[in-house]
């Protein structure tokens, strides 16, 4: 199948007010295990390539081009996005890989400066039939400005959409980076004055430490793309941990990889069901009553 847009999984997962997943590449192992869980569920997915990833293998290429690879050639509809890129010129060598889309980071920087940064590539990408995300009110679990009490305040990020022109927005709504328990819980009202507020998709980063029903309670009130990576890089290592425990004499590092890919794939796939799930009216009536308060 060839590559989805993100713009029409993001989309349509808005419209029928479900979860579009997004799920971080880290090696070859991940890509293969996270395109194995969409096919097993026939549900989109976007598959993400983030700057630290990038700088992890030296380059951006050999990576992009076999998830890209891995991507076309899969029956399930699959979009491919980098992730955090801080650098324009990773940026421009993704778009001229055939990446889909990008999520510009210039959340370290000043407001203004940020403005403008964001605004000036997000121009260059639509110039080239790119989709482009980004980020206002700094998501925690990152050193310097990301700050684990950050929120985004709704007419800022409403001036920040009209200026840069960006196509869906990266929020602070109570989650956090690299988290390793589920046990987050987000700002349920500041998403539905956000979704309100903004006429694009809100994505949650950080969602690793969300539990399930609180993800689908965040996508109840307002929420769209939802990006994971440390649960699942969680799962390969965990289970990598446990085969060589259990044999301690194994060399061939295929047969420890094997099924850690087996368990990312399992557990991707079980993640794509609950966010692709939609939320019963009772459970949609209780989000909307919380809201209202």
């Amino acid at each position: 199948m060839p590559l989805v847009p993100t713009a029409s999984i993001v989309d349509a997962a808005r419209d029928a007010r479900v979860g579009a997943a997004a799920f971080n590449v880290i090696h070859l192992e991940t890509a293969e295990a996270l395109v194995t869980a969409a096919e097993r569920t026939g549900l989109p997915l976007v598959l993400q390539i983030s700057e630290n990833c990038i700088r992890y293998h030296g380059s951006l290429l050999p990576l992009t081009r076999a998830t890209l690879a891995l991507a076309e050639e899969s029956s399930a509809p699959i979009a491919v996005h980098l992730d955090h890129i801080t650098e324009a010129e990773l940026v421009h060598q993704g778009i001229a890989a055939g990446v889909g889309s990008v999520m510009v980071d210039a959340s370290a920087l000043p407001y203004e400066r940020n403005v403008a940064t964001t605004a000036a590539l997000t121009a260059w990408c639509h110039e080239r039939g790119a989709y482009v995300e980004a980020e206002l009110g700094e998501v925690g679990g990152k050193d310097g400005v990301h700050a684990p009490g950050a929120r985004t305040d709704p007419t800022e990020a409403l001036s920040f959409v009209r200026a840069t022109g960006v196509d869906a927005l990266a929020v602070a709504v109570g989650s956090s980076h690299a988290m390793r328990e589920r046990t987050a819980e987000l700002d349920k009202d500041l998403i539905a004055a956000l979704r309100t507020a903004l006429p694009v998709p809100l994505v949650l980063h950080g969602s690793s430490g969300v539990p399930d029903d609180e993800l689908r309670r965040a996508i109840a009130a307002g929420m769209t793309k939802i990006n994971i990576s440390t649960h699942l890089v969680s799962v390969f290592t965990g289970s990598i941990r446990r085969t060589l425990d259990a044999d301690p004499s194994l060399v061939d590092s295929r047969k420890y990889v094997k099924p850690a890919r087996e368990a990312v794939a399992q557990e991707a796939a079980r993640l794509l069901e609950v966010l692709n799930t939609p939320v019963a009216s009772s459970e949609l009536q209780v989000a909307e009553t919380s809201v209202r308060g």
